[in-house]
């Protein structure tokens, strides 16, 4: 049975925002919680990002429901050690309803301590050893590590959960969907690549498999192909873009490239109905176990009211809430 969620988009949203949609999500229906961690917005329009961290001890609070990042870089902005401490404490403050998704980052967020980006094979050989550090904190002991790159001296984590959170790794290729595999409890994607996602499940049958994806409610399509274009063009860039440009200027100068009309090809935009229930299904039917969705623009109450009275019953197959 496929579980539908709510994605949590702190590029767009201030804090307050996202708390108040995560509880009109729980109201509406969803079943659980992506949130975006972000040091830098994709683009200025964007406007918004907020500390995750801070954002999950809201959410504690505010709603019941699973919270997942998607996706915490754990290699270079922030240490391993320091990552393994926070996902503890919002395991404790959510009572077990968190998951650490994790992924090796973009330059974007990660070059803003001065350090240098590194290649993707390094970049996943850093992820690889940020997870096992992180999984040792977790086990409560005193930890000294001295790997190729991390130290960690000494430390030990004391407010911990019952137990360890999952750990979810992000997959976009043929080597990170590999990684996952290996050392993943889940794979985490944005991406309809039912190729990949045989691949994880080839060597991880049985462990969860999310997407998670945006569509553009509004009152007619035109104005959310409008608003999806203005705020997510980024999304439309090809190849390892998305990965090594630094910055939000970047990215705006690189989005000039991706017209209106390819935005308008790909994204779901409007107030229909059956399209929002087609893109729902069209990732379950895939293979995804859990599909969480994302607002674009400033429609993000009426979305998710939406979604709560028509199209997750219909996806569902089940009477309205």
């Amino acid at each position: 049975m496929t579980r539908y969620g709510y994605f949590l988009s702190t590029e767009e949203y201030g804090p307050h925002e996202l708390v108040e949609q995560a509880v009109l999500a729980e109201e509406a229906g969803f079943e659980a919680l992506w949130i975006s961690d972000h040091f830098h917005p994709w683009n200025d329009e964007q406007g918004q990002s907020p500390f995750v961290w801070s954002v999950i001890g809201a959410l504690a609070r505010a709603t019941s429901l699973e919270v997942t990042t998607a996706v915490t870089c754990p290699t270079v902005r922030i240490h391993p050690a320091v990552v393994a401490q926070a996902a503890a404490t919002s395991a404790v403050m959510l009572e077990g309803r968190f998951r650490l998704g994790v992924g090796s980052g973009e330059a974007l967020n990660e070059h803003v301590t001065g350090q240098v980006w590194p290649s993707v094979e390094v970049r996943l050989e850093m992820l690889e050893e940020a997870v096992a550090v992180i999984r040792r904190l977790w086990e409560g002991d005193v930890v000294n590590h001295r790997g190729r790159h991390y130290t960690v001296d000494t430390a030990r984590i004391y407010t911990l959960p019952e137990r360890p959170p999952q750990v979810l790794v992000s997959g976009f290729g043929p080597q990170a969907t590999d990684l996952a595999s290996r050392i993943g409890d889940g794979y985490v994607t944005t991406s309809v690549d039912t190729d990949l996602l045989s691949r994880f499940k080839a060597g991880a049958g049985g462990r969860p498999a999310p997407i998670g994806g945006k569509v553009a409610w509004a009152p007619t399509r035109e104005e959310g192909v409008q608003h999806a274009h203005r705020l997510w063009s980024t999304s439309g860039l090809p190849g390892e873009l998305a990965q090594v440009l630094p910055s939000p200027r970047h990215f705006e100068q690189a989005a000039q490239l991706v017209t209106p009309e390819q935005t308008a090809a790909t994204v779901v935009a409007g107030p229909r109905v059956e399209d929002h229930v087609a893109f729902l299904r069209e990732r379950a039917e895939a293979g995804f176990d859990e599909v969480f969705v994302a607002p674009m623009g400033p429609y993000a109450r009426e979305m998710i009211r939406a979604y709560g009275r028509e199209v997750l019953p219909a996806v569902r197959g089940s009477v309205g809430r």
